[in-house]
């Protein structure tokens, strides 16, 4: 069985918080799972701006693992900006990543909830998580920069929300092997748009909207004609990014085995 939910989020009820290339991503992850992996059309879940709350992005993260097995492929792409609050489990160091669904006002997905949903996935099970947003920064919602190609961080600053701001953030990510979560321990795969003391990025690139990230990641798979590995994309799309003026380093992270594996199998 394959299954797989996409989620993009342009059009915030925040003032100042829209972005505009979130439900491209989401559309075009979406397109090459069907077109180029075998997925079915009935088995991709789509969720877009208003449908992307909380409530509806978690019930559908349930029903995509929900009685998943040993060889079902699964995928879980999140487009949409993203933000940090206070760590409150000890956990991890000082703050917990949070992805900003519609209802951002009142809700955030902390990523704390979506390890607890994946760590229960039986073994044998291949899950994919792509997410272009970005975790850190400073006061900005969404801000505009001064560029061609209209480029937007995909970042809530806590405030902007009624919540603490954390100083000091951006000075240095938190490395994974030091956490309570270590990365050989991870049952996905993940593909991140950028380390989280980064921005991921929102642009206009070639006449369309995109993540950064999300764009030359879908050229590579492309011109390796849909075959690669995970680390064969990321080893790619840190140089692509590099050349392409974009300060954000993508990651990849999981079981070394896993990150070997080809794309979406």
């Amino acid at each position: 069985m394959k299954r797989a939910l996409c989620v993009g989020i342009n059009d915030y009820p925040v003032k100042g918080a829209d972005l505009k290339g979130c439900v491209n991503d989401a559309k075009a992850w979406a397109a090459l799972l069907i077109d180029h992996f075998g997925f079915d059309p009935q088995d991709v879940t789509m969720l877009i701006d208003s449908q992307a709350t909380k409530k509806r992005v978690l019930a559908a993260v349930d029903k995509l693992v929900a009685d998943a097995k040993k060889g079902d492929v699964l995928v879980f792409t999140n487009s949409s900006h993203g933000t940090y609050v206070a760590d409150r489990d000890g956990d991890e160091t000082r703050y917990d990543e949070a992805m900003c669904p519609y209802d951002m006002k009142k809700n955030l997905i902390l990523d704390d909830e979506l390890r607890e949903r994946f760590a229960g996935i039986a073994d044998g099970v291949r899950l994919t998580v792509i997410s272009d947003s970005c975790h850190s920064g400073s006061v900005t919602r969404g801000e505009v920069l001064d560029t061609p190609d209209d480029r937007r961080r995909r970042f809530v600053n806590p405030r902007t929300l009624g919540l603490p701001e954390i100083q000091g953030v951006r000075r240095k990510a938190k490395p994974r092997t030091t956490d309570v979560h270590p990365e050989r321990r991870m049952r996905e795969v993940l593909v991140s748009g950028c380390r989280d003391n980064q921005y991921s990025y929102d642009a206009r690139i070639n006449g369309t909207y995109h993540g950064a990230m999300t764009y030359y990641a879908l050229r590579i798979i492309e011109q390796a004609n849909y075959d690669l590995s995970y680390e064969e994309l990321w080893d790619q799309l840190v140089e692509r990014l590099e050349i392409e003026g974009y300060d954000q380093e993508p990651q990849v992270e999981g079981k070394s085995s896993n990150k070997r594996r080809r794309l979406f199998t």
